[in-house]
Order: C-alpha cells, then sequence, then structure tokens
C-alpha cells in the first residue's frame, strides 16, 4: 500500500470514528464543495449546509457530517455526502438514483469519488464551527451566604 493511500486510510478511520476518536476534528455546519459540469467545462461553488439537500444539475446532495482537523494539527476537511440522481422531468414518478454516500476528503478527492459521466463533485472545506456544548451551561454559581 503506498504512503499517500495509507495516509488517506488514516484519516479517513480519524473522521468517521467521531468524537470519541483520538485525533481532535472541529464539527462544522456547512460543507464548501465545487461541482464540474463536463459538457460546460464549468466549475461551480456550492455551500451546503448540513442536512439540507441542494441541487447541481440533475444531482442532489445532501451532506451528513462536515469535519476538519484544528489549525495546530495538519490541515484536513472531510465532508460525509450522500448524492442521489433526480428522475427527468418526463419521469415524475421514477424513483432517484443512489449514486454515493461515503466520506470525501478536501486533499484527497480521487480516493473516495463520484463517479458521473457528467458532473464530478469534491470537496474544498468545512465552514462555520459548532460551538462545543458548555458542560457548566444552565448551572447556577454558588452564592456565598450573608454575614450578619
Amino acid at each position: 500500500m503506498s504512503g499517500a493511500r495509507l495516509a488517506v486510510g488514516a484519516a479517513w478511520v480519524v473522521f468517521a470514528a467521531g468524537p470519541a476518536a483520538a485525533a481532535p476534528v472541529i464539527d462544522n455546519q456547512v460543507a464548501v464543495l465545487q461541482g464540474l459540469d463536463k459538457v460546460t467545462a464549468r466549475v461551480s461553488p456550492l455551500r451546503a449546509p448540513l442536512d439540507t439537500p441542494i441541487r447541481f444539475g440533475t444531482l442532489e446532495i445532501i451532506v451528513r457530517a462536515c469535519r476538519e482537523t484544528p489549525p495546530t494539527e495538519p490541515p484536513e476537511s472531510a465532508a460525509f455526502l450522500e448524492v442521489r440522481e433526480l428522475p427527468p422531468a418526463s419521469e415524475p414518478d421514477a424513483p432517484p438514483t443512489e449514486l454515493f454516500s461515503g466520506w470525501m476528503f478536501a486533499s484527497s478527492p480521487t480516493v473516495s469519488a463520484l463517479e458521473h459521466p457528467v458532473y464530478d463533485i469534491w470537496v474544498v472545506d468545512c465552514e462555520e464551527p459548532v460551538e462545543p456544548a458548555n458542560e457548566d451551561q444552565g448551572a447556577t454559581a454558588p452564592t456565598e451566604p450573608e454575614s450578619e
């Protein structure tokens, strides 16, 4: 196994394992993607909020997670995407076709790529970090007893 593939495999384990993993990750609310229409050779930037379907051509993209390493670690962004091809307007009752479901990495887009004859989608970055839950939230500060 090549060193690059091994490094990407290790990164996948870190991102897929979630918060319990040894390496810290930052969860984000928005994935920044780019889409290529191979017919027109046009590249389009896409902003995809979590769990909100967006359209690119005939594709529907839903981002389920977007994580990146903190500034103290080597840079890496990864997003868990679900991509479906919507049926043509002439067949409105036809079900969408599932094309891709998995993690895509900004540093290695070809390792886990969408295979489609007309469109390419890849991860560029993650934005809008989720604020960590404050464990002290809701707790009241202890009060000093009044002296008489």
